[in-house]
C-alpha cells in the first residue's frame, strides 16, 4: 500500500524518538544496575523493551505504507548524572513523546490514515498510562520521602 509521504515522514520522526528513548533507557538502566539500584534497573530495563516494541510497530507501519524506516536519525540524549536527574530526563523525554504522538495522530486524521492513527493511540496510551505515570510517581516520591529514603527503597 502506498501511504501519505507526510505520514511516512512523521512516522520516521517518531521512530527517531523511540530509538533515542531506547538508547537513553538502555544507558540509564545499566547505570542503575552498576550502582546497585536493582529495582530501578529492572523497571527501566522493562521500559527499554517497551520502547523497542514501539519502534518495531512504527517500523512495520512505515514498511506497510511503502516507506523506508530511517534507523540512523536520533534525537539528542540527555543522560543524567544521578538518580533524580535520570528520572527527570526520562520524564521529559516521555512528555515530548506524548506531544509528538498527538501531533502525528492529528496529521494522520488530516491524511485520512486511520489505521496509523489507531496504532499511535495504543502507543500514546502506553506512554501516558505506564511510562509517564510511573516516572511522575518516582519524582514525587523523592519529594515526599527524601532522596536517601527513596534510594534505599530501590536497592
Amino acid at each position: 500500500m502506498k501511504g501519505s509521504a507526510k505520514v511516512i515522514a512523521a512516522l520516521n520522526d517518531l521512530l527517531a524518538g523511540e530509538l533515542s528513548s531506547m538508547d537513553q533507557y538502555f544507558i540509564h538502566s545499566r547505570m542503575y544496575e552498576d550502582w546497585g539500584f536493582q529495582k530501578l534497573f529492572e523497571r527501566i530495563d522493562h521500559e527499554f523493551d517497551d520502547e523497542k516494541g514501539h519502534a518495531s510497530l512504527i517500523i512495520q507501519r512505515i514498511l506497510f505504507l511503502g516507506g523506508t524506516p530511517d534507523m540512523v536519525a536520533r534525537a539528542p540524549l540527555n543522560i543524567g548524572k544521578d538518580v533524580p536527574a535520570m528520572l527527570q530526563s526520562d520524564l521529559n523525554l516521555e512528555l515530548k513523546v506524548i506531544d509528538d504522538l498527538r501531533n502525528v495522530m492529528a496529521l494522520c486524521e488530516q491524511e485520512r490514515d486511520y489505521q496509523s492513527r489507531d496504532m499511535l493511540q495504543v502507543l500514546l496510551s502506553d506512554t501516558e498510562n505506564d511510562h509517564t505515570h510511573w516516572l511522575e510517581q518516582q519524582v514525587g516520591l523523592i519529594d515526599k520521602i527524601g532522596l536517601q529514603n527513596y534510594l534505599q527503597s530501590q536497592m
